[in-house]
């Protein structure tokens, strides 16, 4: 049982990596392997939109991102992290977001893996990050346990805040213990990163 903390914070050891490493402790307890990754000085380019990928399964691109999906891809569980600095999610991780569309077939998919999140901020947007990041495991048919919001100002100040720390080390036993359960989407109900309206017939 292996458990992925993506951080989403161009910054290698602010809050959002002390909430993930929190979320660690509480997974190894129950018994889980974790991995922390970080998009701090990584080669992160965005989507192109040239569609490839819904025929090959795999981005056309060469970089950070396609690396971290093979890990996203063996990982049973991930917890995503990020900052809030401007109204939402960070740009790293909507670019990992986006192009995680490729992901999209049998083979290559994050479908039944068990999603997390945490995140900090010091003021407006923290509920539009997740409120993303819980719709974005949902099309992905990623089973969504908890959260952690954090509205810790100053790097590392969500050390000091007791609760926090405490639901951090809960979201990881709740983790493990839901990758442990083993629900599954059925199989039959496709994954769709569609929205069905007006120009649907």
């Amino acid at each position: 049982m292996k458990i992925l903390g993506l951080s989403g914070s161009p910054r290698e050891d602010g809050n959002t990596v002390i909430l993930l490493k929190e979320v660690f402790k509480g997974a190894e307890e129950e018994g889980a392997e974790t991995e922390l990754y970080s998009v701090a000085g990584k080669n992160l380019q965005p989507c192109r939109g040239c569609m490839t990928c819904q025929e090959t399964g795999k981005c056309t691109i060469n970089d950070d991102v396609s690396k971290l999906f093979e890990k996203m891809l063996k990982a049973d569980g991930i917890v995503f992290g990020v900052p809030v600095y401007f109204y939402n999610m960070t740009s790293q991780l909507k670019i990992i977001m986006d192009r995680s569309f490729s992901l999209n077939t049998p083979e290559r998919s994050l479908a039944n893996k068990v999603g997390g999140a945490v995140s900090a901020a010091g003021s407006f947007g923290m509920g539009n990050a997740l409120k993303d990041i819980y719709f974005y495991m949902v099309t992905r048919q990623i089973i969504p346990a908890n959260y952690v919001a954090a509205y810790g100002g100053p790097k590392g100040a969500v050390k000091e805040m007791e609760k926090c720390m405490q639901a951090a080390d809960m979201l990881g036993r709740q983790m493990a213990r839901i990758i442990k359960q083993g629900f599954k989407y059925p199989a039959d109900i496709p994954r769709s990163s569609f929205a069905y309206g007006t120009h649907t017939l």
